[in-house]
C-alpha cells in the first residue's frame, strides 16, 4: 500500500531503486557481511594450515643436520725462508781473479763460483813437495845405516852407543817425513781453496767482491746460497689455539691426519696461500713447533716444509699458512646463511614435526668449509631453515619444508648456493 501521490518503486530507475534499498540499515549490514562470510567459507575449505589471507604455507629450504666428521682448518700469517741458507766465504787470502757464476742463478753443490789467484799457493805446494823429497831421502839413508849396523851390533862389533844413534836417526827421519808430508797436504788444501765452490745446491746471491779485489779470511764473504727446494714457511700459532687443539686431540674430539712428530709438534698438512689469493699447488707438512712461547709474538713459533721443485716460492714472501687435515669427530654443522643474529646471540630456525618454525639459540665453534660448527643448541635429526627467511620468519608459523638439495635442483642452482632473497 502506498501513500497518495507517491511514485511506485517499480516505475523508478534501477540506480535509484538500488540506492534506496541500501539506505535501509538492516540491508546495509547484510550487504557488508556478505564478503566476510564468503572469505570465512573459503578459509574453511583451505584447511587448518592455510596462512593468513587464505594463502598456502610458504615453501622453505631446510637441511637435516646429522652427526659426522667435519674437516677443520687453521690459517696464520707466515713468511717463507730457505730450508738451507749458506754464506760462501774465502778460506785463504789472495786476489779474486774471476767470478764464475751468474748472480741469481741456480747452482749445484760443488760448482765453482770464484777463482782466487793460485800462483802463490802453487809455489808453496812445490816447495813443500821438495822438502818432502829431501826428508824422504834422509829417511832412506837412515834406514840403510840402521840395516848395516844392526848385525854388527848383534856380534858386538860396534859399540851400543853407535847402534843407538843409528836407530834414533831413523826414527827422527821418519817423523820429519811425516811433518813435511803434512805441510804438503796443507799446501794442496790452500791451493784447492783458490777455487771457491758451492757447499750446497741452491740460488746464488749478489757477489760482494768484484774481480781484482783482495780477499782475506777476516773479510771473506763472497756471496750467499739459499736452498729453496724444499722451502720453509715460518709462522706463529697463538697460545689459545695451540692449547685448544692439543686438549681436543687428547680427549678425542679432534683427529689429526698423522701422529705427532718426534719433537711433539702437531702433524698438520699445510697449504700456502699467496699474496694474490691463489693457493700454491703443492702442500707440505708442519715439522716443528717451539717448546716455548716467543715473547715477541705471544705464540709458539712453528714451521712447515713445502716442496718447491720449480722455485716458485722465494725466501721472504709473506703468505698465509693453512693447516689442514684435522677433523672434528661426531659434530653437527649448518650452512653459513642458516645462522642469524638474534636478541640473545646466534640462533637458527628449526622446523618441528608439525612444520612449525621454532627459534633455537646455538653456540658455534669455528668454521668448516662454508658451514658453522654447532656445539650446543641442535641435535642430530633437527631440520634447520636455510633459505626463505623473507617468507617465513615468525615463530610458530606453519611452513612447507623442502630439502635443500631438492630445492636447489628445481631452481637449477648448486646445493650450496644461496638465493638472492636470503642474502
Amino acid at each position: 500500500m502506498r501513500s497518495p501521490g507517491s511514485t511506485p518503486i517499480s516505475s523508478l530507475p534501477i540506480s535509484t531503486r538500488t540506492r534506496g534499498i541500501f539506505e535501509h540499515p538492516a540491508l546495509r549490514v547484510a550487504a557488508l557481511s556478505l564478503p566476510l562470510l564468503v572469505l570465512a567459507a573459503c578459509g574453511k575449505q583451505g584447511g587448518a594450515n592455510a596462512a593468513p589471507g587464505g594463502m598456502p604455507p610458504p615453501e622453505v629450504s631446510v637441511v637435516t643436520v646429522q652427526s659426522r666428521d667435519l674437516p677443520i682448518d687453521f690459517e696464520y700469517v707466515g713468511q717463507t725462508a730457505g730450508s738451507r741458507e749458506t754464506e760462501v766465504r774465502a778460506r785463504i787470502s789472495g786476489i779474486l781473479e774471476n767470478r764464475l757464476y751468474e748472480e741469481g742463478s741456480r747452482v749445484k753443490a760443488g760448482a765453482v763460483l770464484f777463482q782466487i789467484d793460485p800462483g802463490t799457493y802453487q809455489t808453496q805446494l812445490a816447495s813443500a813437495e821438495a822438502a818432502a823429497g829431501v826428508s824422504e831421502a834422509k829417511l832412506n839413508q837412515a834406514k840403510r845405516e840402521y840395516a848395516r849396523l844392526q848385525p854388527l851390533a848383534a856380534e858386538k862389533a860396534i859399540s851400543q852407543k853407535e847402534f843407538d844413534d843409528a836407530k834414533s836417526n831413523l826414527e827422527t827421519a821418519e817423523a820429519s817425513l811425516k811433518q813435511v808430508r803434512a805441510q804438503v797436504n796443507e799446501a794442496k788444501l790452500n791451493l784447492g781453496y783458490t777455487r771457491v765452490i758451492a757447499p750446497i745446491a741452491g740460488v746464488t746471491g749478489v757477489a760482494s767482491k768484484s774481480n781484482g779485489s783482495l780477499v782475506t779470511p777476516t773479510d771473506s764473504l763472497l756471496t750467499t746460497i739459499v736452498q729453496t727446494d724444499p722451502v720453509y714457511v715460518n709462522f706463529s700459532i697463538p697460545e689459545a689455539d695451540f692449547l685448544k687443539v692439543s686438549r681436543e686431540v687428547g680427549n678425542g674430539k679432534v683427529a689429526l691426519p698423522g701422529k705427532r712428530t718426534n719433537n711433539g709438534s702437531l702433524a698438520f698438512d699445510v697449504q700456502v696461500k699467496l699474496a694474490d689469493g691463489s693457493v700454491f699447488p703443492t702442500s707440505g707438512k708442519m715439522n716443528f713447533v717451539s717448546e716455548k712461547i716467543n715473547p715477541a709474538t705471544g705464540g709458539f713459533d712453528a714451521r712447515a716444509q713445502i716442496p718447491n721443485p720449480d722455485g716458485t716460492l722465494r725466501p721472504g714472501q709473506f703468505v698465509r699458512a693453512m693447516l689442514k687435515g684435522a677433523t672434528r669427530t661426531a659434530s653437527l654443522a649448518v650452512p653459513q646463511r642458516a645462522v642469524i643474529d638474534g636478541p640473545m646471540g646466534k640462533m637458527v630456525f628449526t622446523v618441528s614435526p608439525d612444520n612449525k618454525l621454532v627459534p633455537k639459540p646455538v653456540e658455534l665453534d669455528g668454521w668448516s668449509h662454508g658451514e658453522w660448527i654447532v656445539t650446543k643448541g641442535l641435535q642430530s635429526g633437527d631440520r634447520v631453515l636455510v633459505d626463505g627467511f623473507i617468507k617465513a620468519h615468525d615463530p610458530g608459523m606453519t611452513v612447507t619444508p623442502v630439502p635443500l638439495a631438492a630445492n636447489a635442483a628445481a631452481s637449477g642452482k648448486p646445493a650450496g648456493a644461496a638465493p638472492a632473497a636470503a642474502k
